[in-house]
């Protein structure tokens, strides 16, 4: 969240649980620890509730907090550099204290110097165990005071970055303009990554903050390829193909041979046939038109045989028969 010099701000902790007894505040300057604001006691959601400031901020006139429905707003009028911070709140329901992500704050002069921060690369794109440096660099015109630089990180799935490195309160990277009579300075800031794992994806931000005022970078995002799970998962897959495969082999080896051995059994079962009585063929053949039937005849003819066809008592006659 961003304001104006002199503005007026409002932050708003929500909790839609009805049984909630508690809001708390929390103010954490940038590279500082949190401090404790307010703390808002409810008893019951409409009976009354009580508010205390803590420490230092009991004499500011510019703090305000009031009860809303499920929700406790703070609001910061006449907003100053100093309340550029991250604020968070934190609901007491029963016995269960919850943290809310927080709100970053920042407070903007209109007549302060101008800074731009830009990082390089946009994108990079890495293997496990590589190494990369993230570059952070800062053109601002010279003030009094020195400026700090702040390293954030926010992984895949993750809705806010977070803090990973600072830099701390100090100029000794920066370079004056060549130009005569510019006050325009240049800072360059490195963030280097050694030894680079998977968890180490994702997009790093640099932060700068000089004379009151914070400026966030574009962010660099570092893509970490692992082709070795690739091929883990490749040589998985061919291995499961080529078992899939070789089943499939044994199977149709097994139907093959089944298959095979029932046709030998029927080919026995002919043969065995063939082989059997004449009867069973002609009675087979009775069946066909066509077939052509032999028949033996003996025939007698006392009367008219004479001494020439009594040494061939038998004749046999050929003969055609179709039904």
């Amino acid at each position: 969240m961003v304001t104006e010099l002199g503005g007026t701000v409002t932050l708003t902790c929500l909790c839609s649980d009805e049984s909630v007894t508690r809001f708390n505040w929390f103010k954490q300057s940038f590279g500082q620890e949190p401090l404790h604001m307010t703390s808002s006691l409810y008893v019951g959601q409409d009976s009354y509730y009580s508010i205390n400031f803590i420490k230092d901020f009991t004499e500011t006139k510019r703090l305000g907090v009031r009860r809303g429905d499920y929700s406790c707003n703070l609001t910061i009028s006449k907003t100053e550099p100093g309340d550029s911070a991250t604020y968070y709140c934190s609901t007491t329901v029963i016995y269960e204290l919850t943290y809310g992500e927080g709100t970053v704050l920042i407070v903007k002069d209109s007549e302060s110097n101008i800074m731009s921060v830009l990082q390089q690369p946009v994108s990079e794109s890495v293997q496990p165990g590589d190494s990369v440096t993230l570059n952070c660099t800062i053109h601002t015109e010279t003030c009094a005071g020195e400026h700090s630089v702040y390293w954030f990180r926010r992984g895949s799935g993750e809705s806010r970055p977070g803090i990973i490195y600072t830099h701390g309160d100090r100029s000794d990277q920066c370079e004056k303009s060549s130009e005569a009579g510019s006050p325009t300075q240049s800072c360059v800031y490195n963030l280097p990554k050694r030894n680079l794992s998977l968890s180490d994806a994702g997009s790093y931000y640099c932060a700068v903050t000089s004379c009151g005022e914070i400026l966030f970078g574009n962010g660099t995002k570092l893509d970490i390829d692992d082709h070795r799970t690739d091929t883990l998962v490749l040589v998985s897959c061919l291995g499961v193909a080529l078992g899939v495969t070789f089943t499939l082999i044994i199977v149709l080896v097994c139907i093959m041979y089944k298959m095979n051995k029932t046709t030998c059994v029927q080919c026995r079962g002919l043969v065995s046939q063939t082989r059997g009585p004449a009867v069973t063929r002609s009675d087979a053949g009775d069946q066909d038109g066509n077939s052509l039937h032999y028949v033996a005849l003996n025939l007698s003819n006392k009367k008219n045989r004479s001494r020439r066809q009594r040494g061939h008592m038998e004749t046999v006659v050929y003969a055609g028969i179709r039904q």
